[in-house]
């Protein structure tokens, strides 16, 4: 018996020697191993009681919350804030917390801030960050001294006994607004005077977390946020002639703005057109106040909410319209600029670009939850919070449109959906560009499209030709790099232009439009004011569009495979057409996609195939016989350059 085995056994190995040496597809080189793309992704963890399996927040999930109630004063003259914050913080963790962990941006201004040491640029413009007067524990009746320590941009509150539900705080504080190098935060002088943009201006509860307990990464400048949410009851204090553009709603308009004002605002609760609430005529003008003399208090509540920012200046004009939002609710977009910023083509569209950008996000994705939105005009030049935007104040035309569709878009990613950016800044940047996409196809039948910028395709070219620079740059971080580690030269093409792209591909290459934005809305739904993980996204995407994609997670996120499809040989069966042409299609290097192939026959007729991932699950060279009935012309691989093909010079033969 064992010498008829081993007899079968060299037969069957001579056998297999010939066949592989009578295969002409062995002889192709190629870089592509299936077994390495297409080995399960190893997910962080298996799915749990937070987390589901399918992606989803588990029976079991929890966050914390945390209520502010921020009183604020804008000293315009001494270019300063003081305030007080008092802090209700709702600890619904199973654990009992020993510390507390709070953000305290501001340093990131002082010299001896870390954020100094990143990129070996030392900053060369500095302030003295929070000046803390007094932190306290308050339960009511009686206040006690809280014991903190300050890091770098973090305060850490020791508590005497283990806080197992709630606590209160109190902090009284100050500091002085840096200038232009603020970047997220600053001022800026114009004809009228200064406008102040002010963010991070309070102290904000860290995150604590199922994921990885407190999240105290440090402000670094370039990483973005992570915050709790909760309700934001805000008083900001100024002189009579500024104004304050917040967000949410102003519980005392008759006290801040005149008679005109509020009916304006009125009329543009119900109007589509932009009403102007305050002209360029009025900026000059102190019967624009309700008074002339003295200081004025704002008083804002912004609900279910993360983080929030305002803008103030005496220079800002106003406008707004009516946002139509699903199920017949209604928001307002609204815009405040200097006389500088006006024109036609400047922002003088402001309003309806943001109108636009909002109706759309809303129909296509989720509805804006916020009962205004403001575009400010100032020096941040595209920064976001939740209800308001920093753009340019020199912005124009379509570049105009584009940060602003950019910058709102950001209250989809991360404001309504919560996830880490100073962890994953994809999670907020490339979901955000992925969006605006579309949103710029969308907004006035394409009068902007296609979204070209220095988010996406900065070149303004094919983006899949684009992307390819930084996919064979053996320097390129992949997606997935702590945002803080990626450097200057990769932080848009890694973190807002690959990502989006990949979705793109997820949406038109591999799932199709219905299956992705089935799963892509649900995603939306499940984590709206919650805070996912990468994992959660994964895992949504493939159990809502019913595939396994770890193959593309890996290779598009995890690494920069370089993708190379090549049309070897195509040639009529038997030298018939009747017969069919026979392909040899190879891919040559790490990543996978699935493809069509365009066959352009002689009567000016074109016959296409799609050909799966899975083409590719085994093999590293595929043959198949495309049936036709007349002469054919030309076989191209990807005839509309949709896939980032990194040597498309081997695509396409002629018969």
């Amino acid at each position: 018996m064992k010498k008829i085995i081993g007899t079968s056994l060299l037969l069957l190995s001579a056998f297999f020697a010939q066949a592989q040496k009578n295969n002409p597809n062995d002889t192709i080189t190629t870089n592509y191993q299936p077994s390495v793309l297409f080995s399960p992704l190893p997910y962080t963890e298996k799915g749990n009681e937070f987390h589901s399996a399918n992606g989803e927040p588990g029976p079991k999930y929890w966050q914390n919350l945390v209520n502010y109630k921020l009183a604020v004063e804008l000293d315009t003259a001494t270019k300063t804030l003081s305030g007080t914050a008092e802090i209700t913080y709702v600890n619904n963790s199973p654990d009992a917390l020993q510390y507390l962990w709070l953000q305290l941006d501001q340093n990131t201004y002082k010299k001896d801030a870390r954020s100094n040491f990143v990129t070996g640029g030392q900053a060369t413009q500095h302030t003295s960050g929070y000046e803390i007067e007094s932190v306290f524990i308050d339960k009511g009746d009686v206040r006690t001294k809280a014991n903190f320590t300050i890091t770098d941009t973090r305060m850490q509150i020791r508590l005497a006994k283990p806080l197992h539900k709630n606590i209160r705080l109190v902090i009284k504080y100050r500091y002085t607004i840096p200038g232009a190098f603020g970047g997220r935060t600053d001022y800026v002088d114009t004809k009228n005077g200064k406008i102040f943009e002010i963010a991070q201006f309070f102290p904000r509860m860290c995150v604590y977390d199922d994921s990885r307990g407190w999240a105290t990464a440090p402000f670094l400048g370039s990483g973005e946020f992570y915050c709790e949410y909760g309700d934001i009851d805000y008083s900001v204090t100024v002189p009579w002639d500024v104004l304050v553009a917040g967000p949410g709603d102003l519980l005392n308009p008759k006290e801040v703005l005149t008679a005109k004002q509020i009916s304006r605002l009125e009329a543009a609760r119900n109007s589509d057109k932009t009403i102007m609430i305050r002209t360029a005529a009025e900026v000059t003008d102190p019967s624009s106040r309700p008074v002339n003399k003295g200081k004025l208090t704002w008083h804002y509540k912004m609900l279910n909410t993360r983080d929030v920012a305002f803008g103030a200046s005496k220079a800002f004009i106003w406008d707004a319209a009516r946002v139509n939002l699903p199920g017949g609710k209604k928001s307002m977009s609204m815009s405040v600029y200097p006389v500088e910023s006006q024109g036609n083509n400047a922002w003088d569209r402001s309003t309806e670009y943001l109108k636009g950008a909002i109706e759309h996000f809303s129909e296509k994705w989720y509805p804006y939850p916020y009962p205004t939105a403001i575009n400010e005009a100032g020096i941040a030049a595209g920064m976001e919070y939740p209800g308001i935007l920093f753009d340019g104040m020199n912005d124009k035309g379509v570049e105009l449109f584009f940060v602003t569709a950019h910058e709102i878009g950001h209250n989809w990613f991360p404001m309504i959906v919560g996830s880490d950016e100073r962890r994953f800044a994809w999670m907020d940047e490339g979901f955000n560009t992925f969006i605006d996409v579309y949103a710029s196809d969308a907004f006035n039948k394409g009068e902007y499209a296609p979204k070209r910028d220095g988010e996406y395709a900065p070149g303004g070219g094919n983006p899949a030709d684009e992307i390819i620079a930084h996919i064979i740059d053996p320097n390129s971080p992949t997606i997935m790099t702590q945002p803080d580690a990626i450097p200057e030269k990769y932080r848009h093409p890694l973190t807002y232009f690959k990502p989006a792209f990949g979705l793109i591909l997820l949406r038109e290459q591999i799932l199709g439009k219905d299956r992705f934005d089935y799963a892509f809305r649900n995603y939306i739904n499940k984590w709206a004011y919650k805070h996912p993980q990468p994992d959660d996204f994964f895992r949504s995407m493939e159990n809502g569009a019913g595939e396994d994609l770890s193959w593309f997670w890996r290779g598009w996120f995890y690494n920069n495979y370089k993708l190379d499809i090549a049309l070897i040989d195509a040639k009529y069966v038997d030298k018939d057409h009747s017969k069919g042409v026979k392909l040899t299609i190879a891919n040559k290097e790490m990543m996978a996609m699935p493809f069509t192939v365009e066959a352009k026959l002689k009567d000016g007729s074109k016959q296409r195939t799609y050909f799966p991932v899975e083409t590719w699950l085994q093999n590293k060279v595929t043959t198949y016989t495309l049936p036709t009935t007349q002469d054919v012309e030309s076989i191209t691989i990807d005839p509309d350059n949709a896939l980032p093909d990194v040597n498309r010079k081997n695509n396409s033969k002629k018969l």
